[in-house]
C-alpha cells in the first residue's frame, strides 16, 4: 500500500517529466552504459526512451547499475531504424543525432525548446547511415582534450542537462510536461501494476 508521503513524490515527479524530449538509442550493447542512461533520464526527469534494436537481443536491463530506474521510464522497443523514425514523426518530434561530422552543431546552438528525439549510437560503429539521413540534425558535445569522445552515459547526462537548462531559461519546459490523462495513466501503472510499493 503506497503511503501518503510516497504517493506526494510520485505526483511531484510526475509534475516534473518531460513528454517530448525522447532518448532514443540505437543498437546499445554495454550494460553498464545502457543503465547509466536509464539511470540519468529518471533523474533529470525524462520519461521516454525509445531503443533501436536491429540485432534483435534483449535490452541488457541490470537493476544494479540502473537502482530501479527502469521502472519509472517508458521504454519502447523498435526493430528497426524505419519502425521507430515512423513513431517519432508521428509524435512531430525533430530527429537530432549525436554525430562528428563536420556541420554538426554544437549542443549550446541547438534549440531543445521544442519537441525533440535525441538519437545516440552504437559504442563502436556510432549511428547508422540510414538514421544520419532521417535526421533534422547532427549535434555534438564541443571537447578540448586529446580524446575524441565522451562515453555514451556520460554524453547523455550532458546533452540532457543542456536540453533541460534551456527549457528552463526559454519557459518552454511547461509545454514540454505530460498531460493529466498521462500523469494519471503513469501514476496507476506505478502503483498498481508495477507494484513498487
Amino acid at each position: 500500500m503506497a503511503t501518503e508521503e510516497r504517493i506526494k513524490r510520485i505526483n511531484d515527479v510526475l509534475n516534473n517529466r518531460q513528454k517530448d524530449l525522447v532518448v532514443v538509442l540505437e543498437n546499445i550493447r554495454n550494460t553498464h552504459n545502457a543503465n547509466a542512461i536509464i539511470r540519468t533520464m529518471d533523474l533529470i526527469g525524462i520519461q521516454n526512451l525509445y531503443i533501436i534494436n536491429t540485432l534483435q537481443e534483449p535490452f541488457p536491463i541490470n537493476t544494479a547499475i540502473s537502482t530501479g530506474a527502469e521502472k519509472w521510464i517508458t521504454i519502447k522497443q523498435f526493430f528497426s531504424v524505419k519502425e521507430c523514425v515512423k513513431e517519432l514523426k508521428k509524435n512531430n518530434l525533430k530527429i537530432f543525432s549525436t554525430h562528428l561530422k563536420a556541420e554538426a552543431t554544437p549542443i549550446d546552438k541547438v534549440n531543445f525548446s521544442q519537441p525533440v528525439a535525441i538519437v545516440f549510437g552504437n559504442e563502436k560503429e556510432g549511428i547508422s547511415d540510414q538514421m544520419l539521413k532521417e535526421s533534422d540534425e547532427n549535434i555534438f558535445i564541443p571537447m578540448r582534450g586529446m580524446v575524441k569522445s565522451f562515453n555514451i552515459s556520460v554524453s547523455v547526462g550532458i546533452i540532457l542537462y543542456e536540453a533541460i537548462s534551456q527549457r528552463i531559461s526559454s519557459g518552454y519546459l511547461d509545454k514540454g510536461k505530460l498531460s493529466e490523462s498521462e500523469k494519471q495513466e503513469l501514476f496507476n501503472n506505478w502503483i498498481f501494476n508495477r507494484r513498487n510499493f
